[in-house]
C-alpha cells in the first residue's frame, strides 16, 4: 500500500482531517484510510439539479465560536452569517402564533428542568409535563436534536450541549461537506475506498490491516463511528474492549435528509421554514428553497428517520409530499419532484447520524477519549464532552488526539 506511516488514521471525516492538519504540521508521515470513496464522512455535498446539497451537516453550529469558521477563511470559502429561519412557521400553516407560543414555552420549561432539576432516572421524558400537552412536539425536537426519542436521551448528556452552544447557525453556500472535504491536508496520504479489516497490537508498532495490505504505525487514531466502533466490521484487540463497551452507550441516532426539487410556479418563498406536524413526533421539518435554490430540505430525526430505513425513500418521500400537501394543498404536488435522499443508518461504514448518551452514560464520553497505551488514540464527535453531535466537535476532537500523539511520540523518541 505504502511505507509503513507514522501514524494512521481511520477515517476521513471532520475527525480525521483535524487529526492529519495536527498530525502533518509537526512533520509525521501520516496515512489516512477511509472506507467510502470519499472523505468527508458524514460531511457530505451533493450537486442535485443544479443545486448545492448537504445531505449531512449542513449548519455552523455556535458560529461565533466554530473553528471551521476560521478555517473556512484560510482555506477560501465564503462563510453565510445570515439567520437561520428555523423558528418561523410560513405563513402560520398548520401551527399558528398561539400554539407556536406553547409549544416553545413547554421546550424552554423542560429544557429548565433537564439542566436544574433533572429527574434521577436520568432519562430526558422523564422530565416531561403531559400536562403542556406538547410531548409530541417535544419527541419531534429530540429527533432532531439528538436522533432518538427522549427515553433514550441522557438528560445530563443533553444539558452540557445545550449549555455550551450558542444560538448562531451560519452556512457554507459551498457546502459544509466541501468545507470537510477540502480541508484535508496535501500532506496526508489518503487512501479511499480502503476499509480498515483489523488492528493489532503487535510489539510498539500497530498493525493496521486492509484488503490492500498490512501497515505498521507507530500510532493509531481511530476516528470511526460509534456504531462501527462496537460493531463487528472491524476485529478489534480485545485490550480495546472497554472502548467498545463506552462506545455502545454512546449509539448514533437517527437522522436524514430528503429533497424535493420545485418545478414550475408554486407558492414556495426562498428561505422560509415549517414544521409538518406539530402534534406528530415524527413529523419532518422543511426548510424551503435555501440559498433562493428550487429545492425543499426535509430534515427526518428519530420515528420519522427510522422510516427511511424500515420503508425506504421513496415511501418516505411520498409521505413529506402528504405533508406538504397537506399545508400548501393539493395544486402544488405536481411541483415537487423528489431529488435525492440521505441514507446514513444504513451506510455500514457510519451506520447513523451522531451520538447521543443513554440515560446515565454521559460520562462514556470522556471515556471513549482516552488513549490507550499511548498507541491508540481516538477522536470523533462522540468524544467530545460539550460539542458532540457536530462537525466542529469532531475537527477539534481529532486536533486534541493529534497533540496527545505528538506528546507520545516525542516521549518514546527521547
Amino acid at each position: 500500500m505504502t511505507e509503513d506511516p507514522d501514524v494512521v488514521v481511520v477515517g476521513a471525516g471532520a475527525a480525521g482531517t483535524g487529526a492529519a492538519r495536527g498530525l502533518v504540521e509537526a512533520g509525521l508521515k501520516v496515512l489516512v484510510l477511509e472506507t467510502l470513496p470519499r472523505t468527508g464522512g458524514r460531511a457530505f455535498t451533493q450537486q442535485a439539479a443544479g443545486s448545492v446539497v448537504d445531505l449531512g451537516c449542513g449548519w455552523l453550529h455556535s458560529a461565533d465560536r466554530n473553528p471551521w469558521v476560521g478555517l473556512a477563511g484560510e482555506i477560501g470559502f465564503d462563510v453565510d452569517r445570515g439567520p437561520s429561519a428555523w423558528g418561523d412557521q410560513f405563513r402560520d400553516l398548520g401551527f399558528t402564533q398561539s400554539e407556536r407560543d406553547d409549544a416553545y414555552l413547554a421546550f424552554e420549561q423542560w429544557t429548565e428542568r433537564v439542566a436544574t432539576n433533572p429527574p434521577r432516572s436520568d432519562v430526558a421524558a422523564d422530565a416531561i409535563d403531559p400536562a403542556d400537552g406538547w410531548t409530541s412536539y417535544l419527541q419531534a425536537l429530540s429527533g432532531y436534536i439528538s436522533g432518538d426519542e427522549l427515553e433514550r436521551i441522557s438528560c445530563k448528556d443533553y444539558a452540557a450541549y445545550d449549555e455550551a452552544s450558542t444560538d448562531l447557525n451560519w452556512r457554507v453556500p459551498a457546502g459544509y461537506g466541501t468545507l470537510v472535504s477540502a480541508a484535508m491536508p496535501a500532506q496526508a496520504i489518503v487512501s479511499l475506498s480502503t476499509p480498515v479489516e483489523a488492528i493489532a497490537l503487535e510489539g510498539r508498532r500497530i498493525e493496521v490491516k486492509t484488503a490492500s495490505g498490512t501497515v505498521r504505525a507507530r500510532a493509531v487514531i481511530v476516528t470511526t463511528s460509534t456504531n462501527v466502533l462496537a460493531g463487528d466490521s472491524i476485529r478489534w484487540p480485545s485490550a480495546l474492549d472497554p472502548w467498545r463497551q463506552a462506545a455502545q452507550r454512546l449509539p448514533l441516532g437517527w437522522n436524514e435528509k430528503l429533497f424535493f426539487e420545485i418545478t414550475g410556479s408554486a407558492p414556495f418563498e426562498d428561505e422560509t421554514h415549517l414544521i409538518g406536524d406539530p402534534r406528530d413526533a415524527s413529523t419532518g421539518s422543511y426548510y424551503i428553497r435555501p440559498f433562493g435554490q428550487p429545492v425543499i430540505e426535509c430534515y427526518l430525526g428519530g420515528a420519522g428517520a427510522r422510516h427511511v430505513a424500515d420503508e425506504g425513500s421513496e415511501a418516505v418521500f411520498a409521505r413529506a409530499s402528504d405533508q406538504l400537501v397537506g399545508l400548501f394543498g393539493g395544486d402544488i404536488r405536481r411541483n415537487l419532484r423528489p431529488l435525492i435522499a440521505s441514507d446514513w443508518a444504513r451506510t455500514a461504514s457510519i451506520g447513523g447520524a451522531y451520538s447521543h448518551a443513554l440515560p446515565g452514560q454521559a460520562d462514556a464520553r470522556i471515556a471513549l477519549a482516552k488513549p490507550f497505551d499511548e498507541r491508540v488514540f481516538f477522536a470523533g464527535e462522540a468524544t467530545d464532552t460539550t460539542n458532540f453531535s457536530t462537525a466542529h466537535g469532531a475537527l477539534q476532537s481529532g486536533q486534541r488526539a493529534a497533540r496527545e500523539v505528538i506528546a507520545a511520540l516525542t516521549v518514546i523518541h527521547s
